[in-house]
């Protein structure tokens, strides 16, 4: 497994409590950047602005990729641009939210 299969698996265990799918599978992930130093930057979003899980949801990111054998940092950007939509989520996230 390559540091990247590494690091979304580890995005698949985080959850925004509200929902019962993990954060990658919604789509919620717009970009995972590695350096060769161990240095990771993710650019996601949340599924609304005002989402009272953000602090936690980006906390369990960083802890749960810092978990990982050679990451040494990881930085978690918020943005709203694209705004998050259903049409993000996997087929598997809308079948299992019933958005089919």
């Amino acid at each position: 497994m390559d540091m990247r299969d590494k690091i979304e698996a580890a995005l698949r265990t985080v959850f925004d409590p509200e929902i019962p799918v993990n954060i990658f599978d919604l789509g919620l992930v717009y970009e995972i950047k590695m350096e060769d130093n161990g240095h990771v930057k993710i650019t996601m979003t949340l599924t609304a602005p005002a989402c009272p899980a953000a602090g936690e949801i980006v906390h369990d990111v960083q802890m749960k990729v810092e978990e990982i054998e050679g990451i040494m940092d990881c930085h978690v950007q918020l943005t709203f641009d694209p705004q998050w939509n259903k049409e993000m989520m996997t087929e598997e996230a809308r079948l299992e939210l019933g958005f089919f």
